[in-house]
C-alpha cells in the first residue's frame, strides 16, 4: 500500500533531532543559560565549560585537537570561512582556486564570487553517468591543473545528492606534496561513516549538527594547527572569539547538542552503516522492479574503492525515472518526503548542476529523485514509499 501516514526519507537536507540530543541541550536553555565569553560568575563559567568539554568531544570523533576546531553556524559558513579566508589572505600564494563541478553550491557559489573579482577558478569535471564510478573524481585531475600560483583545493568528501565517496586522503597527499592548501566539505560524511582528519590529511574540514541528529544553526570548521598551521583571513569580526577566526557569541547549546549527536552517531556508526545499506538495497530492488526504465544517479551501490571501502554513503539512493518531471511526481506523492536535487537550491527551477555535470539530458534530470534514508526509517516504511513512488510514476505517466 502507498503511504498514508507522512514518510520521511529527506535525511540529506536535514535529520530530525534526536531526543537525546534534545535532552543533553534543555539545561543550557533553561538553567546553564550563561554566555560564554562571561568571566567571572557561575553561569558564564559553566557556559564556557560546557563549551570546551563539547569542543573535545567533536575533535576527539574527527582526530583532530580541541583548539583545532572553529564554531560557526553552519557548513555553509564553514565553507565560506575556508575558501575565502585561504583566498583573502594578503600573503596568500596565488590567485588560483580548484574545485569540481559537482561540489554543493555552498562551495561554488563563494567561487564564483572570487572569481568575478579576478580569481582563476578551475572546476573539475568527473566520472560520467553511466559509469560504476559516475561522480569520482580522478586525483589525477587534480594533479594535472595545479600550479605554482594554486592556493586552495576544495572537494567534498561525500556529494550530497548522489552519495559518491571522493577519494579525498589520495587528493590532500598531492596538495600536501605540492604546497596547496586543501579543504573538504564533509557535510554529508560526518556522522555516517568513520572520518579522520589525520588519516585524510585534510588541511580544512567543514561539518555540521542538523546532517547527523543534531540541531540547525551549528556547525564547526576544522582548521589544522600543526606546522605548518593554517592560516585564514577571518569573515566574521566583532568580539575577537575563538582567537579571532570568528567573533560573534557562542551557540552553547547547540554546540551542547552537536557534541552529543556527533557522539551518538560514533557509538552506533558500525551497526546503522550496515541497516542503511541494507535499506537502501531493498529500496532499489523494490522500485527498480516496480517501474521501467529506473535508472541509478551515481556510482554503483555495491562498488568499491582502491582503498576497499565504498564508493556511496549508505543511506543515499538517486534515480531518474523517465518520462515524468520530478516536481510534478513530488506533488503526486503527497506523504513522502524526498527530493528532486539538492535542499539548498529548491528556489532553482534549473535542473541538477549536479546530474547534468554527470551529462544527463536536462529532461531527464528532471525526472529525478533523491532518497535520503536515516536514523528513524524502517524497512515498513521503504516498502511504502516503493509503492507510493511507483503508483504516482504511473498516474503522471498516463496523463503525459
Amino acid at each position: 500500500m502507498p503511504a498514508s501516514v507522512p514518510i520521511y526519507m529527506d535525511n540529506h537536507a536535514t535529520t530530525r533531532v534526536d531526543p537525546r540530543v534534545v535532552e543533553a541541550m534543555f539545561p543550557y536553555f533553561t538553567e546553564q543559560y550563561g554566555n560564554a565569553g562571561s568571566i567571572g560568575h557561575a553561569f558564564g563559567e559553566a557556559a564556557r565549560e560546557a563549551v570546551e568539554q563539547s569542543r573535545t568531544v567533536i575533535a576527539s570523533a574527527i582526530g583532530a585537537e580541541p583548539e583545532e576546531i572553529v564554531f560557526t553556524s553552519g557548513a555553509t559558513e564553514s565553507n565560506n570561512l575556508a575558501i575565502r579566508g585561504v583566498a583573502e589572505r594578503p600573503k596568500r600564494r596565488g590567485d588560483h582556486l580548484v574545485s569540481v563541478q559537482t561540489e554543493h553550491k555552498a562551495v561554488l557559489d563563494p567561487l564564483a564570487r572570487l572569481a568575478r573579482r579576478g580569481y582563476d577558478v578551475t572546476l573539475l569535471e568527473v566520472e560520467p553517468h553511466g559509469s560504476s564510478r559516475a561522480g569520482w573524481l580522478d586525483r589525477q585531475r587534480v594533479a594535472d591543473v595545479l600550479r605554482d600560483d594554486t592556493a586552495l583545493v576544495s572537494v567534498m568528501l561525500a556529494n550530497n545528492e548522489i552519495g559518491v565517496l571522493q577519494p579525498i586522503a589520495e587528493i590532500a597527499a598531492i596538495c600536501r606534496e605540492r604546497g596547496v592548501t586543501f579543504h573538504c566539505d564533509a557535510t554529508q560524511a560526518v556522522g555516517k561513516l568513520p572520518v579522520d582528519v589525520r588519516t585524510l590529511g585534510v588541511d580544512l574540514m567543514s561539518f555540521t549538527a542538523h546532517k547527523m541528529y543534531g540541531p540547525k544553526g551549528i556547525g564547526a570548521l576544522y582548521v589544522r594547527r600543526t606546522r605548518p598551521a593554517v592560516r585564514l583571513e577571518a569573515q566574521i569580526t566583532g568580539g575577537g572569539q575563538q582567537d579571532g577566526l570568528r567573533s560573534g557569541t557562542l551557540n552553547v547549546a547547540g554546540i551542547v547538542g552537536f557534541a552529543a549527536a556527533l557522539q551518538l552517531c560514533t557509538l552506533e556508526l558500525p551497526a546503522e552503516i550496515e541497516r542503511l545499506a541494507k535499506l537502501r538495497d531493498r529500496l532499489w530492488q523494490l522500485l527498480r522492479s516496480r517501474i521501467d526504465g529506473a535508472e541509478l544517479c551515481g556510482p554503483n551501490l555495491t562498488g568499491q574503492a582502491a582503498t576497499g571501502g565504498p564508493l556511496r554513503l549508505p543511506g543515499n539512493l538517486d534515480v531518474a525515472f523517465g518520462n515524468v518531471d520530478g516536481e510534478a511526481l513530488l506533488l503526486a506523492m503527497g506523504n513522502l518526503a524526498v527530493s528532486s536535487g539538492a535542499a539548498c537550491s529548491s528556489t532553482d527551477p534549473s535542473p541538477s548542476h549536479v546530474l547534468l555535470a554527470l551529462g544527463l539530458t536536462e529532461d531527464l534530470a528532471r525526472s529525478t529523485l533523491r532518497f535520503g534514508l536515516g536514523r528513524f526509517n524502517t524497512i515498513a516504511e521503504v516498502e511504502a514509499a516503493a509503492e507510493t513512488v511507483a503508483a504516482a510514476v504511473a498516474r503522471l505517466r498516463e496523463l503525459r
